[in-house]
């Protein structure tokens, strides 16, 4: 696939970019002023300082995915689908569909940069009649499936550092869902505490994380083959698979497995979500997305092929008291304390994921609350005056993580119908902008873009991410009974009712789709007075 590189038009000056909704807002250098001009042409104003680099930004994009210890929270989807083979083709082919999407979104997030990611983009790339509604269903749909997501990497976070300390206590600690609902909120306060940092110190931090997160990986790629004695073969990795879910036919099961790399990679917009704190955001932001989709497409490959050859008997890992197969399977193989380094490192980069997600998450509270879309907009949407970022909108993300983690102490069942809308919820909110820029044609090239294999990329994520997530609606395990039954089709629903119910009460009679710099400056950008301090 050829990707291409186009040199970007000139601005066209406009107080209103509405007056030409098909335009592209392409910056025409790299410096950090003209990345300035091209969001003022958008119709925002300039409030975050850009200190996110090329390099700073690939990290980022690396730890959203957070591959390692992502991978090692939600392991268990691929051994219940059908243990080795349903793993690997589940990533081979899974990977593939995600991998479409994050190249599309970045080809997106390169014509228009902004902290409103993918839900802003529908201002250019819809009619301008239907721009207000569809504006308002992503926008809500796309902050459901950002929370959940976020909350439930707390949630894994939390349980990967009881696993370890269930290791420690040679299992005879099991860890409970009020011990894991308990870590969670109190790791989600230290990960806000951090977000209320300036974008300096965000970005010294998130330079680091790649290098970690790959060593750590490594590390444990390489000691495991090495510890483990009876190793699996490369036929058995491809060929074994065993149903335990009990539908039919079997190998219907094994699109359960896609949920595993959904997970992954299918947040590539979180890095679009930075764009007005990265310099040149046109060209960076997309080569992150792209450059960290393809690594973590292939690393991904790579250490699930290492962990099927040391497994052993999934049944085992299934079983396993520690609650995690992945620490499980590293305490059969490597013995317990390299279990206990490895699955402590699996919690210190599910950190690294969080840290990041939340400040993603707080630029879409942020993106929103600037169009006036949320409730208490005016609150959100500050900008602190010591940090230069929008802090009230990072506190308000933090609580609603825990409120929804707080799910769990009622019901696991709830719980994990709560986490299945997150991939459901964000693959609606790209397949939508998607589906318009290929239906109506109002969309132009940014400098990183697909070329002439766009249409076909686009169109493979829409028809794979579509599919799947109807699949993500399915119970996982047959017979159905109360406590098995997936009940994400039902928190789905209740999401659209209520944001197309909000639209009709509330919405509809004020507003009108993104901004401009021309409509309503003396409640829009009290911003502004913020940003001058």
């Amino acid at each position: 696939m050829a990707i291409t590189t186009v040199p970007p038009s000139p601005q066209k000056a406009s107080n209103d970019v509405r007056t030409s909704p098909a335009a592209s807002p392409l910056a025409s250098s790299s410096s950090i002023d003209e990345a300035d001009k091209t969001l003022e042409a958008m119709g925002y104003k300039p409030v975050f300082k850009r200190e996110f680099s090329r390099w700073s930004s690939f990290s980022f994009a690396m730890s959203i995915s957070g591959v390692y210890g992502t991978l090692m929270s939600t392991w268990i989807y691929g051994l219940q689908a059908g243990g080795a083979a349903a793993i690997m083709w589940s990533w081979v082919i899974g990977g593939a569909g995600a991998w479409a999407l994050a190249f599309s979104i970045a080809e997106i997030a390169s014509a228009y940069p902004s902290s409103g990611a993918m839900y802003f983009t529908l201002k250019y790339l819809a009619p301008e009649e239907q721009v207000p509604i569809l504006c308002w269903i992503s926008g809500y749909v796309n902050l459901v499936g950002t929370v959940t997501g976020s909350a439930a990497t707390e949630y894994a976070s939390s349980q990967m550092l009881l696993a370890a300390i269930s290791i420690m206590s040679d299992f005879s600690y099991n860890p409970t869902t009020n011990h894991v609902v308990a870590v969670m909120a109190l790791l989600t306060l230290v990960h806000a505490s951090v977000n209320t940092l300036p974008t300096k110190w965000l970005n010294r931090l998130t330079s680091g994380y790649v290098v970690f997160h790959v060593a750590v990986l490594l590390g444990a790629c390489v000691f495991l083959l090495a510890q483990t004695k009876n190793k699996n073969t490369l036929h058995y990795a491809f060929t074994d698979f065993q149903p335990t879910s009990g539908w039919n036919p079997p190998g219907f099961a094994f699109l359960f497995g896609c949920l595993t790399p959904a997970w992954i990679m299918t947040s590539a917009d979180s890095t679009a979500r930075i764009a007005e704190e990265a310099k040149n955001p046109s060209r960076v932001v997309p080569q992150a997305i792209a450059n960290a989709t393809i690594f973590t497409y292939v690393i991904g490959f790579l250490f699930n092929l290492v962990l099927v050859i040391c497994m052993g008997d999934p049944r085992d890992l299934i079983n396993s008291a520690s609650g995690q197969p992945v620490a499980q399977l590293f305490f059969n193989g490597m013995g317990r304390a390299p279990a206990i380094f490895f699955t402590l490192a699996g919690f210190v980069v599910m950190n690294l994921v969080a840290i990041p997600g939340l400040q993603s998450g707080s630029r879409t509270i942020f993106a929103l609350a600037r169009d006036d879309l949320l409730p208490f907009s005016s609150v959100w949407r500050q900008i602190s005056p010591w940090s230069q970022t929008p802090v009230a909108a990072v506190w308000i993300y933090a609580v609603l993580e825990i409120a929804v983690n707080l799910l769990g102490l009622a019901s696991s069942t709830a719980i994990s119908a709560v986490f299945n809308v997150c991939t459901v919820a964000l693959n609606l909110s790209y397949i939508i902008p998607l589906v318009c820029k290929m239906l109506y044609g109002r969309f132009e090239k940014g400098p990183w873009n697909l070329g002439r294999w766009s249409t076909a990329v686009n169109v493979v994520a829409v028809a794979w991410n579509g599919f799947i997530a109807v699949i993500f609606f399915f119970p996982t395990v047959l017979p159905v009974t109360p406590e098995n039954m997936n009940y994400a089709i039902v928190v789905f629903i209740f999401v659209l009712m209520f944001a197309v119910g909000f639209w009709f009460t509330h919405g509809k009679h004020y507003y009108k789709g993104p901004r401009t710099l021309t409509q309503a400056p003396e409640t829009r950008y009290e911003l502004a007075l913020f940003s001058q301090v």
